[in-house]
């Protein structure tokens, strides 16, 4: 199996790589779009700003790329929030492979970004095959998805907001499974076996 991991301007990678090692896959870390539409699978994760990764994906021709990919794609947090047709963060335009609006969690009283071990729940997909609800995950990101018949899990942090889409061969997670223990390491095998 060829698992492709796009690269771009966004921390983060190298632990998602380290994560499919440990369950015995090789990925290719790349910013390819002929080697992202050769992948068998394809997870776009992230952690950085929305504004100058789309800009960074346009340059390349990504934001193309990803956009008409027919194999499974697993977006996780920023990536997650790239999906999405735009983002409060600087007014960034998305990829708007799903129709919803990525939005800044509110000031006062929650401290932001929301940061560690949080639950999910309201559990659909197949992402969550063999994951109990009210599982632990781990969190950071100070914006989030809003609701939508894309989302197959919430979470709570002063509000509920969507924590996972499923919308045709994409799929996302706004925690990250790389770091999340043997959840997460159920969530990349459930995604591995698509």
């Amino acid at each position: 199996m060829k698992v492709a991991i796009v690269r771009y301007n966004a921390g983060n990678t190298a632990s998602v790589v380290n994560a499919l090692g440990r369950l015995g896959v090789e990925s290719v870390l790349t910013d390819s779009a002929e080697e992202l539409q050769a992948a068998d699978k394809v997870i776009f994760p992230g952690v950085g700003e929305a504004s100058s990764a789309m800009r960074f994906l346009k340059a390349r021709g990504l934001d193309e790329a990803i956009r008409g990919l027919r194999q499974p794609v697993l977006g996780i947090c920023l990536g997650m929030q790239l999906m999405c047709a735009s983002s409060e963060e600087n007014e960034a335009e998305c990829l708007g492979i799903v129709p919803l609006r990525v939005r800044r969690f509110p000031a006062g009283g929650l401290k932001v970004p929301h940061m560690g071990w949080n639950t999910i729940s309201n559990l659909k997909g197949k992402l969550f095959a063999g994951i109990e609800e009210a599982a632990y995950v781990y969190f950071v990101h100070g914006y989030y998805v809003e609701s939508g018949p894309e989302a197959v899990a919430y979470s709570t942090y002063g509000l509920g907001f969507t924590t996972a889409l499923e919308y045709e061969n994409f799929h996302a997670v706004q925690f990250h499974p790389e770091r999340s223990g043997a959840v997460g390491e159920r969530i990349l095998k459930n995604f591995l076996k698509l």
